[in-house]
């Protein structure tokens, strides 16, 4: 949850207006630092999922810790780039995207993650083996939080299947393609390590084919905790049971694998709270809800996802409990939660969404012509603008006039 006290987030809404963004810098380096802390003594890079959160000081931030980034397009390969970032620190994980946007990678220089036959073999005749890539596996994993968000089963669109294993051989064998990277993603919210450790045992079951291989990357899809009282994965036992398996494989084969991951939640999403002001309350038979002045355009996930977010009343912390429906302001349902007990709600109260740091403001739109609310970063006890919040003139930003 948030390491930010109530009184500040009170203040920041005074400040800046609501809804609002509020994420804590120190936040990500301690994540940061304990995925380190976990790996210590292994060889492992750490490339933050940049799709989480782009906000570009935020990004710079996370650039300061020493972390690498991972990019799920070319635009935040160059974000990235804007952001500070060398070619060397940043991953492009493309999937089911034109081949030019992947030629455009290449040409700026990052390491680049295939995760079709057919890239990969216009890539292998276009270059053959003068630039290495990996290639992302479908390793037929059911994992994560829901269907939603896994991403390796065996009727996921992410990746090569393990089945086509002879073809990818095949195009590697023609075009002499240069495969340097093995990479598997297999969903977010992965609570159990043995999940992890069967995607490694997968890798390093199909390594063999491929002598060039020196990195292997387990993706992310770490789980992190909404719920008071639930845990997130146990890093420091992945930490222990990976160094355990790579140590093994390398006394066996005389060969040595970096790791890569790609956590871009555990490293955010504690470090963000939405804070919301409650326009109205409503009683419809025994049911009170609590409308807020936002909505499915500012935090999908509830809806999307059927996530959990834990709520807290800043404003009167004391109140005696009652249960209620958290809705929001936009012409459609969008329930953030649903009968949850809270300290009693009223008119202009402030509402603190905590784990709001991933896949939240960053799929906010602007439906109903609402505005996007502003974000802002404390850094050492600080809070500062990182943007600003929208006014008319963004809703028209991009559009053609007409007399």
């Amino acid at each position: 949850m948030s390491t930010l006290s109530s009184q500040q987030l009170i203040d920041s809404a005074k400040s800046f207006g609501t809804p609002l963004y509020v994420y804590h810098a120190e936040k990500i380096g301690a994540q940061y630092d304990r995925l380190k802390n976990a790996f210590a003594g292994a060889d492992v890079r750490f490339f933050y999922a940049a799709k989480a959160l782009t906000n570009i000081n935020i990004l710079r931030y996370v650039r300061s810790t020493g972390c690498s980034i991972d990019c799920s397009s070319i635009n935040e390969v160059k974000l990235a780039l804007l952001a500070g970032f060398e070619p060397t620190q940043i991953l492009y994980t493309s999937n089911n995207i034109l081949f030019e946007e992947i030629m455009e990678a290449k040409e700026i220089g990052v390491h680049i993650n295939i995760d079709s036959l057919s890239n990969l073999r216009k890539f292998g005749n276009a270059f053959a083996g003068t630039y290495p890539v990996g290639v992302r596996l479908r390793p037929n994993i059911m994992a994560g939080g829901n269907l939603k968000i896994s991403t390796g089963h065996a009727e996921s669109k992410f990746g090569v299947p393990l089945e086509d294993m002879e073809e990818l051989l095949q195009v590697q064998k023609e075009t002499g393609l240069h495969i340097r990277t093995l990479h598997i993603h297999t969903g977010s919210e992965i609570k159990d390590v043995e999940v992890f450790a069967k995607g490694v045992e997968v890798l390093l079951d199909v390594v063999n084919y491929f002598p060039t291989v020196e990195v292997i990357d387990l993706g992310g899809g770490f789980k992190v905790p909404y719920m008071p009282g639930e845990e997130g994965t146990d890093i420091e036992k992945l930490g222990t049971v990976l160094k355990q398996e790579f140590n093994s494989f390398e006394e066996k084969t005389g060969r040595h694998l970096q790791v890569w991951f790609e956590p871009g939640k555990f490293l955010v999403s504690e470090a963000g709270t939405f804070i919301v002001r409650v326009s109205v309350l409503k009683k419809a038979g025994d049911t009170w809800f609590a409308g807020v002045d936002s909505g499915l355009n500012h935090l999908i996930r509830p809806m999307f996802y059927g996530s959990y977010h834990h709520i807290e009343n800043i404003s009167n912390p004391d109140g005696p409990t009652r249960i209620y429906h958290v809705v929001g302001n936009i012409c459609e349902t969008d329930n953030f939660a649903e009968n949850r007990p809270l300290p009693e709600i009223r008119e202009g109260d402030l509402l603190a969404f905590q784990n709001a740091g991933a896949y939240c403001f960053e799929m906010s739109s602007y439906y109903n012509s609402r505005f996007r609310p502003a974000e802002i970063l404390f850094e050492n006890g600080e809070p500062r603008l990182i943007r600003k919040r929208d006014q008319l003139e963004d809703l028209l930003q991009n559009q053609v006039i007409g007399r």
